[in-house]
Parts: C-alpha cells; sequence; structure tokens
C-alpha cells in the first residue's frame, strides 16, 4: 500500500462498508460527521480491554505499564503527525469542542479583558463560536466576525480591516469549514494575526483527515481536533499548543493526575501536559487512536488527497446536472465536501427519503446556523467523502438522488 492506492484493498479495511441498508449497498456519505474506522482500530480496542486494561500513570504492576505505555506511545505518534517539539504540547480531551473550550475559559480568562476583541468567521462550527462568546461576556470582550462571500471565502481584506482596529486579542477559525468544505488560508490568517500580536486557534477537526498539517512551519498558538474525523474511536480530541502558552494557562479542572502535592493548605499543579489532564483519562480510545495513526501513515498521501480530489470533482459535475440542485459553497480551494439545496424540497425529506434507498448524507444546518443564515438557508444536504469511497458510490447516490426528488415533486 505504500506504493500505490488499492481502493478495493483499501475498503476491505473498513469491515463497516460491506453490509446493505435497507436491502441496498450501504453508500456512506457522511464522513465530515465521522469517519469510519479500520479493522486494526477495531482490533486495538478489543486487545487493550481483553490484554492491558488497568489505570495509568499510577500502577506499578504489569497491566499498568503496558497500559501507560500505549497511551503515551500515542501522544508520541501526535507529536510526529503534526511535527511538534515536544510530546508536552500535546493534551488530550474529548474532542475538539472539549479542547476549544479549555482555550477559551483558561487562555481566555487570564488574558481577555473589557473592550477586546476576538475574532471568529462567518464559516464555524457553534463549537468555535459560543466558547468565545461566553468568555467575551464574562470578561467584557466583543466578538467579531470576518465575513463569507457568495462562493463561501472568507473577505481577507475585511480580516485585515478588522485586525488593525488595535483591540483584537485572538483569533478563531477553522481550517476547513464543515459545511460547505472550505478550505482557508490558515497560514495568512495566522502571519496576520500575529502581525498584530493577536493569538490564533485554529479549529482542525475536518482538515486533519484531508492533509497534513505542521504545527512548527505554520506558527499555529493552538490546533484542536477530534480523533473520530481522523478513523479513529469517539471520545478522544487533541489540543495542541505552544509551550509558552500552555505553561502560563491556568489548569481547566481539578482532581487526580493534574497535581504534584495536594493540603489543605493550598495545592502544586502538575507539568504539562497533566496539568490540563485531570482524572481518569480515557485510556483504551486513546490507546486505539493511536493504531488509527498508524494506519494513514501506511498510505500514500498524494494518492490519497487525488482520490478524494477526485470524488468531489466527479460528484460536482453529476449533481450540477440535475434541475433544480444548487452547490452551497463553490469555494477555488475545498475538501470533498459537496452541500447542496434543491428547490422547492426540504432537506430533511431527502435525506429521510435517501436513507431508503442505503445512502447516509447529512441534512441540516451542520451547527453551523450563522452561515446558513447567511445564505438565507434553513439547511443544506452534505455529502462528504472519504478515500474509501468510490465513483460507483456517487453513480448510486446519484440514482437515489434523482427517485427522491421525483417522489417529492
Amino acid at each position: 500500500m505504500a506504493d500505490k492506492f488499492d481502493i478495493e484493498q483499501v475498503r476491505k479495511d473498513f469491515p463497516i462498508l460491506d453490509q446493505q441498508v435497507n436491502g441496498a449497498p450501504l453508500v456512506y456519505f457522511d464522513n465530515a460527521a465521522t469517519t469510519q474506522k479500520p479493522q486494526m482500530v477495531i482490533d486495538a480496542l478489543n486487545h487493550y480491554y481483553t490484554r492491558d486494561n488497568a489505570n495509568i500513570h499510577r500502577g506499578l504492576h504489569t497491566l499498568a505499564e503496558r497500559a501507560t505505555t500505549g497511551y503515551e506511545l500515542t501522544r508520541k505518534k501526535l507529536k510526529d503527525f503534526l511535527n511538534a517539539e515536544s510530546t508536552d504540547q500535546i493534551i488530550f480531551t474529548s474532542g475538539t469542542t472539549a479542547g476549544i473550550n479549555l482555550v477559551a475559559q483558561t487562555y481566555g480568562r487570564a488574558n481577555f479583558s473589557k473592550g477586546d476583541v476576538i475574532l471568529v468567521s462567518n464559516l464555524e462550527h457553534h463549537s468555535n463560536i459560543v466558547p468565545w462568546q461566553m468568555i467575551a461576556e464574562e470578561k467584557g470582550a466583543e466578538v467579531q466576525v470576518i465575513p463569507v462571500d457568495e462562493a463561501g471565502v472568507l473577505d481577507m481584506k475585511a480580516y485585515v480591516e478588522l485586525l488593525d482596529s488595535n483591540r483584537v486579542k485572538f483569533v478563531a477559525v477553522n481550517h476547513v469549514s464543515n459545511a460547505i468544505g472550505t478550505i482557508n488560508p490558515i497560514s495568512y490568517i495566522i502571519e496576520q494575526a500575529h502581525r498584530v500580536g493577536a493569538k490564533v486557534l485554529i479549529d482542525g477537526a475536518q482538515s486533519v483527515a484531508h492533509f497534513e498539517i505542521d504545527v512548527q512551519a505554520l506558527d499555529i498558538d493552538f490546533l484542536a481536533f477530534s480523533a473520530h474525523k481522523l478513523f479513529g474511536p469517539t471520545g478522544v480530541g487533541v489540543l495542541y499548543g505552544k509551550r509558552t502558552l500552555l505553561e502560563a494557562m491556568p489548569p481547566y479542572q481539578g482532581g487526580g493526575e493534574m497535581i504534584k502535592e495536594v493540603s489543605f493548605a493550598g495545592t502544586t499543579y502538575n507539568e504539562l501536559p497533566y496539568k490540563f489532564e485531570a482524572g481518569t483519562p480515557n485510556i483504551a480510545d486513546v490507546y486505539a487512536f493511536g493504531f488509527a495513526l498508524d494506519y494513514l501513515k501506511s498510505l500514500p498521501k498524494n494518492a490519497v488527497w487525488e482520490q478524494e480530489k477526485a470524488l468531489l470533482d466527479y460528484a460536482t459535475e453529476q449533481l450540477m446536472q440535475i434541475d433544480g440542485l444548487r452547490i452551497v459553497g463553490q469555494a477555488p480551494e475545498k475538501i470533498a465536501v459537496v452541500s447542496f439545496v434543491i428547490d422547492g424540497v426540504h432537506p430533511q425529506d431527502i435525506g429521510v427519503l435517501l436513507d431508503k434507498f442505503g445512502v447516509a448524507i447529512r441534512t441540516g444546518h451542520h451547527c453551523a446556523q450563522p452561515l446558513m443564515a447567511r445564505y438565507e438557508l434553513v439547511g443544506t444536504c452534505r455529502a462528504s467523502f472519504a478515500f474509501y469511497n468510490t465513483k460507483s458510490e456517487i453513480d448510486l447516490f446519484v440514482k437515489a438522488l434523482k427517485r427522491t426528488i421525483t417522489m417529492l415533486s
């Protein structure tokens, strides 16, 4: 698999794909919501619970040592995956949302004050809007919005003008829009924010599965993402942060593991990354996540991207031939996501009927209500592809969609 992308073999690696739903072959086009898991991740979970299950960092017995080794090995793999300087900069959370909230409630509480401005974009998931609204209300700061044009591209001229207000202290943007697939120019966004002394958090939930992210080369301050969108288990997230920023931030939660010493006279907190990892963590899923990273490492990166780009181009071409269908978000740079509406038909009705043909897509506002309001829509239908999808599945999807439109007309 190192030299050639063998789609048939790849699909065999994902057992869930080999089934029928409502009497039809499963066509899974909801990868932006969560990705499926290769067999080696499933096997890793089974192995952990049948052979290594124990609490970590505390016990001296063999099972505890094996569990701790496996858990910390995933942290090392993530360091390499992101090209971070140190494993101490890799903090395990429950997901992207938890990572963003951690930064808002620790860095934000310590650094924001009345009159400060936090910039978010009109492309954001609610998880990268609401935490900033909450801390802004608490500290007397203000959330301002980077606008997006009709194609789904952020207005960089407006962004620079917002930065030049001299009040911007923080910028929180996604790398990729979950709702319409736009790839944002985060290198430029970060560079411009740093020009005025603002720090930047990148929501990488939708980007890490599609292309490599070098946190040092991009000069990223904070990056949050989830394992389940990266072919790993649910319930695990990652927060990367620059060491100087993380060291200055107060702990987010109190409890076991995040302390060195506790007395009623006071508590001494643990070092990075453990001061942000209170309590017994999600050991099994972190352990298995390491195997998802191994699987991705075994795939030819360029071939994966080319496969997904081919799927996007083919799906876009086929869908644009359907009368009354409009694609929402046509940025020049996109991941393999097609968000669309059909004249006179509610997206939810389309999703329900497509499921009857074995096709899984996502409908609704995609936790991006401000973006839907920008387009004056209640929601869209979203088909999102992964490298294990095929053009023949797109053909089945388009055929089912045409039948669905006929039934709803």
